[in-house]
């Protein structure tokens, strides 16, 4: 198959960020990349803006970096109290899924994105659990979430 050499021009999570040459198929470049503004071809005057690129991508990932940051020390002083349905012996109707995470962190403020939300499973018990988010390669938060009953429990 045939290569060829391209300059990325916005971060894709397979290849590369902005700034990166890269080699890819012919008919990627050609059929997605270049229509869609991601890539330019690799030409002399093209390989000038690589520095240029790569200044505008240290800028970038230094703000993220910060915003992770600040979003880390707020999220530490945090804790989470979700109330669900339950049936008479306890036990939960449906799960606590990262989305429903998110749109409780949304609800007290905080935007972030379901996907940066770490579950191994959803949630299907009452209960204390630790949660993690992974704001940015970086920085990791651990969040103390509650899982509290709608209608009281009999002991």
């Amino acid at each position: 198959m045939a290569t060829t050499e391209v300059l990325l021009l916005k971060y894709i999570k397979t290849l590369g960020s902005e700034g990166d040459l890269v080699k890819v198929r012919s008919g990627y470049a050609r059929n997605f990349l270049f229509p869609n503004g991601v890539a330019l071809p690799l030409t002399h005057a093209n390989k000038k803006r690589i520095e240029a690129l790569q200044k505008a991508r240290g800028v970038r990932e230094k703000h993220d970096l910060e915003h992770a940051q600040a979003q880390a020390e707020q999220l530490s002083h945090m804790s989470l109290a979700i109330v669900v349905k339950t049936g008479e012996n306890g036990r939960m109707f449906g799960a606590v899924t990262a989305k429903e995470i998110c749109d409780h962190l949304a609800g007290s403020g905080m935007e972030i994105d379901r996907k940066k939300i770490h579950l191994s499973a959803p949630i299907k018990e009452v209960g204390c659990h630790k949660i993690s988010i992974k704001l940015h390669t970086d920085v990791f938060v651990d969040l103390n979430l509650d899982v509290v009953s709608e209608n009281p429990i009999a002991a």
